[in-house]
């Protein structure tokens, strides 16, 4: 396996660059304000549909109504947001982790346990040097205090 970063870490396979991976979205348009409020207001309904929907709508008794409203409130603010320059942005960050996961060397099994068993074992001296300590001051408060 080569030294190349661009490289997958399983099978050795080019991966995709992009030149301007740390491209930053900073322009918005007017539009975009307009889907961020209709895409809350959508989402904070949703929220409020099991609460009120009933009252003004008796289809909306049945819980499987109300459920599907919420799905469809959420469906479509997502696709609202992603409507968006900032979805857009977010949907090729995701897709840039994607990537990026692939170059990852996972650790082994047995690096696993073995490291958790080390974590394990200074949490525990941690917590008995604490322990002690705290019993320490307490002895000290007590032989003051008297």
């Amino acid at each position: 396996m080569s030294n190349d970063k661009s490289r997958d870490a399983l099978s050795d396979a080019p991966i995709p660059q992009r030149n301007n991976s740390a491209e930053v979205v900073t322009s918005g348009s007017p539009l975009d304000i307009v889907l961020w409020i209709i895409a809350l207001a959508l989402l904070v309904g949703a929220a409020m549909v099991n609460q009120y929907l009933p009252a003004y709508w008796p289809p909306a008794n049945n819980i499987w109504v109300r459920v599907g409203v919420i799905i469809a409130c959420v469906v479509v603010a997502l696709g609202l947001l992603y409507a968006t320059h900032q979805g857009k942005g977010f949907v090729r960050l995701l897709k840039d982790a994607r990537i990026e996961l692939r170059r990852v060397t996972w650790p082994t099994k047995q690096e696993t346990v073995t490291t958790s068993w080390q974590v394990l074992l200074v949490v525990v001296i941690t917590a008995i040097v604490l322990w002690c300590f705290d019993y320490g001051l307490g002895w000290l408060i007590k032989l003051i205090i008297g």
